[in-house]
C-alpha cells in the first residue's frame, strides 16, 4: 500500500521531475523481443479499468489476469498500482526493447499529461517527442501518437530463472527497500537488474521480475535448436526478396533471394509443435478463414489469442512481405504480428480481431446492419493505417490489396488493415517500375490493371472502392443477372447516379438495411470522396492524409447527426478531462 504523503504529493512536481529524466535503456542492442511484459500502472484519482484498457491497448479481462486482488472491473482502488500485460519488442532496428502504444490527442492534451497521467509516469515528453513529428507544444487534435514504453525480458547472464519482468516507474518516496517489499524481490536481485540505479531518487523506471497469471516466476525460454537462425529482408531489381537461412535444405532452396538488407528478428518465433497444440493440430473446428495464400486458424498463445495463418512454401515472397512491414511499422489501425515459424510450413502469428471483417459485417448473413456512424469511424480508422504506410515510413509501402475482406473489425468496432502479403515498398519519389499485377478485380484503378504501374494512388483507388462498399454493402463487382455473366462496377454504378448531380439520388445505392437512419447530407459527402478517389487520373486523387483529413471532418459531423455515444469515445474524452 502506498503511503499517505505520495497520495498527496504535487501531480505538478511529479510532471517536472519527470520532464528533466529520461526513461532507463539497456545499453546493448537487443536482438528479439518477447511475447509478454507487465506494466505497473499507477491509479490516478478518477482513473476506471475501462480507460487504462483503452489507452493500453488491451482488455479489461487481460488486466484483471494479472491482477487477483482486483475483485471485478467496476472496483478499481485508486492510488494504487497495477499490473497491465503487454508485448515486449526490439524497436528502433535493434536499438532497445520497448512497445509502442497508440493514443489520439484531444483538446487540451500535451505530451506532459500523456506520460505524467494517461500513461502513468511509464514514459516521459522527452521519450514521446523523439518518436512523433509534431512539437512538443503543438501536437494537432485528433492525431494518433506514438507513445514509447521501455521493457526488458531478462538476462540469462544474471538468472535463467527469471524471464518475465515488471516495467516499474519510481514515484516521489519510492525506495530500494519499499519496492522490495512491494513488489515481494529481494533488493540485491533489484540491483542486479538496475545497476546504478539512484532508488531514491523518485523518477525514472526499474525492471522488477514478476509473476505469471498462475502466481509462478516463468524462466527464460530456451531456445530450442531450429532450422531458423536468421530472417533477413531487402530488395533486389525493384523487387521484395528475402531468405531464410537454415538446417533444412528444402526449405533453403524455397528461400533463394538475392540482394540482402536487415535483419529482423523483432517477432516471436514459436516452433510448429506449439502452434499444432495451440490449434487442435490445424483442425476445422479451429479454422475461421481462408485467403490466397493459406489458411487461418485460432489460437492460443502463452496467455494471449491469436490467429495463425498457415502458407505453403510457395507462398515465401508474401510472407517474406508480410514480417517486413508488420516488423517495421506499429500502428493502432494496422493488424499487430506477434511472430512467425518456418517449421514445416510458412506460419505468421497475428493479434486476434474477433469481429472478422467488414466484408462479412456487409454482406454476411445472421449480422446487424452497421450503424452510419459506424460505417464512418471504421473509414477513419483503415485511412489512418493506410496514411501511415504512405506518409510515415521510410521507404513508404504499398498494400496492392485494399478490400473490405481486408480490413478487419474488433470487438468495439474500431478497424485495422491486415493482409500485408502483397505489400510492395517503394522509395520516397521514386516512380515505380511495371510490376506483376497482383490484386483483387474489382478494387484495381486502371494504370495498375493495364500497365502494371505502382504508386500510393493504387491504395486510394482501392480505398474509394471500400468507401462504396460501406455506403451501398455492395460487393466491388455486382452480378447484374443472377442466372448470367453480367456484371457491373461499383464505381461506375456511383458515377451514374453522381454526376446526375442530386443528393436524393444517392439513396438509390444506400444499404437498405439502414432504412432512413443515416443523414444524407453525411452519406452524400462520402460518395463524393470515394468518387475523388476513384478518378481515373492517379494524379486526380488525393493523397491518404487528404483522405484522413476528410473523414475526420466528416466523422465529426455524424457524430454531432448521432447523438448517441460512439464506441464510448465520448465517455473516455470525459474520463480524461476528470483524471488529475
Amino acid at each position: 500500500m502506498l503511503s499517505i504523503q505520495r497520495k498527496l504529493f504535487p501531480f505538478w512536481v511529479i510532471l517536472l521531475l519527470w520532464s528533466s529524466s529520461s526513461l532507463i535503456m539497456v545499453e546493448s542492442k537487443c536482438k528479439k523481443g518477447c511475447p509478454l511484459a507487465l506494466a505497473s500502472y499507477y491509479v490516478w484519482k478518477n482513473t476506471t479499468l475501462t480507460f487504462i484498457a483503452q489507452v493500453m491497448n488491451t482488455t479489461e479481462d487481460a488486466i484483471l489476469s494479472y491482477n487477483p486482488v482486483i475483485p471485478d472491473k467496476d472496483r478499481i482502488q485508486s492510488f494504487t498500482r497495477i499490473n497491465v500485460p503487454f508485448t515486449c519488442d526490439c524497436l528502433n532496428d535493434g536499438q532497445f526493447l520497448g512497445h509502442f502504444f497508440h493514443y489520439q490527442m484531444i483538446k487540451g492534451d500535451t505530451y506532459g499529461k500523456v506520460a505524467g497521467t494517461y500513461y502513468s509516469n511509464l514514459t516521459t515528453v522527452n521519450w514521446i517527442a523523439k518518436f512523433n513529428n509534431f512539437p512538443i507544444d503543438n501536437v494537432p487534435e485528433n492525431t494518433i501518437i506514438n507513445v514509447p514504453v521501455n521493457c526488458s525480458c531478462g538476462d540469462s547472464e544474471i538468472d535463467k530463472k527469471y524471464g518475465l519482468f515488471l516495467t516499474y516507474p519510481l514515484l516521489p518516496g519510492d525506495n530500494l527497500k519499499s519496492v522490495a517489499q512491494e513488489t515481494n524481490a529481494t533488493t540485491n536481485l533489484l540491483q542486479r537488474y538496475n545497476p546504478n540505479v539512484n532508488w531514491n531518487s523518485g523518477t525514472g523506471i526499474v525492471f522488477i521480475p514478476a509473476k505469471d497469471k498462475d502466481g509462478q516466476y516463468p524462466p527464460i525460454s530456451s531456445r530450442r535448436k531450429k532450422m531458423k537462425k536468421a530472417l533477413l529482408f531487402g530488395k533486389a531489381g525493384g523487387q521484395q526478396s528475402g531468405k531464410i537461412h537454415g538446417s533444412s535444405r528444402k526449405l533453403g532452396d524455397s528461400l533463394n533471394a538475392g540482394n540482402i538488407g536487415v535483419t529482423v528478428n523483432k517477432s516471436v518465433e514459436f516452433s510448429f509443435e506449439e502452434l499444432a497444440l495451440a490449434t487442435d493440430n490445424f483442425s476445422m473446428a479451429n479454422k475461421i478463414g481462408s485467403g490466397g495464400f493459406g489458411d487461418v486458424y485460432y489460437a492460443e498463445l502463452r496467455g494471449e489469442k491469436a490467429a495463425v495463418k498457415k502458407m505453403d512454401m510457395q507462398a515465401t515472397k508474401e510472407f517474406l512481405a508480410e514480417i517486413n512491414v508488420l516488423t517495421r511499422v506499429h500502428h493502432l489501425n494496422l493488424v499487430r504480428l506477434i511472430g512467425y515459424c518456418v517449421e514445416e510450413c510458412l506460419f505468421l502469428v497475428y493479434e486476434y480481431i474477433e469481429n472478422g471483417n467488414l466484408s462479412q459485417h456487409l454482406r454476411g448473413s445472421g449480422r446487424d446492419p452497421l450503424p452510419w456512424s459506424t460505417r464512418v469511424q471504421i473509414a477513419l480508422d483503415s485511412a489512418r493505417g493506410l496514411e501511415y504506410i504512405h506518409e510515415h515510413t521510410v521507404p513508404v509501402y504499398i498494400h496492392r490489396d485494399i478490400k473490405s475482406a481486408n480490413i478487419l473489425i474488433d470487438k468495439s468496432f474500431r478497424a485495422k488493415v491486415a493482409d500485408f502479403g502483397l505489400t510492395k515498398l517503394t522509395e520516397v519519389g521514386n516512380h515505380s517500375a511495371p510490376t506483376r499485377l497482383v490484386g483483387t478485380f474489382g478494387y484495381m484503378p486502371p494504370e495498375y490493371a493495364q500497365y502494371g504501374e505502382v504508386s500510393p494512388k493504387v491504395d486510394v483507388y482501392a480505398f474509394g472502392v471500400v468507401l462504396y462498399e460501406l455506403i451501398s454493402a455492395k460487393a466491388a463487382v455486382v452480378k447484374q443477372n443472377v442466372s448470367g455473366p453480367d456484371s457491373k462496377g461499383l464505381v461506375g454504378m456511383f458515377e451514374v447516379v453522381l454526376n446526375q448531380d442530386d443528393q436524393n439520388e444517392v439513396r438509390k445505392l444506400v444499404d437498405p438495411r439502414l432504412g432512413d437512419d443515416y443523414p444524407l447530407d453525411s452519406v452524400y459527402k462520402l460518395a463524393q470522396l470515394a468518387n475523388a478517389c476513384t478518378q481515373e487520373n492517379p494524379h486526380l486523387r488525393p493523397s491518404m492524409r487528404s483522405v484522413v483529413v476528410a473523414l475526420m471532418t466528416l466523422s465529426s459531423m455524424t457524430g454531432e447527426w448521432d447523438t448517441g455515444e460512439i464506441y464510448g469515445n465520448h465517455q473516455l474524452k470525459a474520463q480524461r478531462q476528470q483524471l488529475i
